[in-house]
């Protein structure tokens, strides 16, 4: 019997059958559930939505200061590797990058008890004091130094002990206590560095002196 013609002709018909079949799947014929072919090769860019990136405003602040307010962000030294940083209203005020910061207390770069009364003293009635500890803040303090803070609107600084870590912002002439303080201690068993406590994070907004008019 003579098979090879019909035979041929089946073949062909299933191979259009299945060609037209493959072809419906990959692009998605009518009915069909499969993904198109252009989404199996199109790129993850045009694929995926990015998420927009969070805003930041003034020192990196997650939100807006309101008006008449100075936005901050201070980060104390981490052991006595990292220096502290101090931002204020966008601009950095101390930090290792411009190199003025130093071992002790930044207010300005001082770490002499002598000296750092002397800057204390005179200040004018409503200035904002910022304050980050770098390695030891405590050591080089006296009685006067402390009660100075204090009247800054310090409460911790009268525990302030050896390689505690600090952060303050206070104001000459203040009535209360100041809200913007964190400390910790300086414990062996609570240490995240050997020999130093954690480093300390305080950001916020601070009301801008009003005068009298």
């Amino acid at each position: 019997m003579r098979l090879a013609g019909p035979l041929r002709i089946v073949v062909l018909v299933l191979s259009v059958g299945l060609t037209w079949i493959l072809v419906s799947i990959l692009f998605g014929g009518p009915g069909s559930g499969f993904p198109r072919i252009q989404q199996l090769f199109a790129s993850p860019e045009n694929s995926v939505t990015a998420e927009p990136r969070a805003r930041k405003y003034k020192c990196g602040l997650p939100q807006p200061c309101p008006e008449e307010h100075l936005a901050f962000r201070m980060v104390s030294g981490a052991a006595n590797v990292i220096g502290p940083k101090i931002c204020l209203e966008d601009k950095m005020l101390m930090s290792s990058v411009k190199d003025n910061v130093g071992r002790g207390l930044n207010v300005a770069l001082v770490n002499d008890v002598n000296d750092l009364l002397k800057f204390i003293r005179p200040l004018h009635e409503g200035t904002l004091v910022f304050v980050a500890s770098y390695d030891d803040p405590a050591t080089k303090m006296n009685e006067e130094t402390r009660k100075l803070f204090s009247d800054l609107g310090s409460k911790n600084v009268k525990d302030l002990a050896f390689r505690d870590s600090w952060v303050f912002v206070g104001a000459k002439g203040v009535q209360n206590k100041s809200p913007f303080e964190q400390h910790v201690k300086n414990s062996r068993h609570t240490n995240k560095y050997e020999g130093w406590p954690e480093a300390l994070e305080m950001e916020g907004c601070i009301p801008r002196r009003t005068t009298a008019s």
